[in-house]
């Protein structure tokens, strides 16, 4: 998958609660709890090995989930990125 230009970008995060950052893009999360962020990693996780792109993933604070989602092959952002944010969204 090629690497999309900075104006397919713009468009894939228009009306979108992800945000680019550098060659990234990237979305909190702030669930009920510890276990409820673990919940969710855990649905992403299932989300990320069937499309065999995994994203950058960090539980912080105590119910804090923030994913970082870049094509580390293509050195910046693609269409898998943007499908597989858009399959994270629907988890809801």
């Amino acid at each position: 998958m090629s690497r999309l230009s900075d104006e397919e970008i713009e468009q894939q995060l228009a009306d979108s609660d992800w945000a680019r950052e550098g060659e990234a893009i990237v979305r909190e999360w702030k669930l009920a709890d510890f276990a409820a962020a673990i919940v969710f990693v855990n649905r992403v996780a299932e989300l990320a090995e069937r499309a065999n792109h995994h994203p950058d993933i960090l539980v912080h604070g105590w119910n804090k989930v923030r994913l970082e989602l870049s094509t580390h092959s293509q050195g910046g952002l693609t269409g898998a990125d943007f499908a597989l944010a858009a399959e994270i969204d629907g988890l809801g």
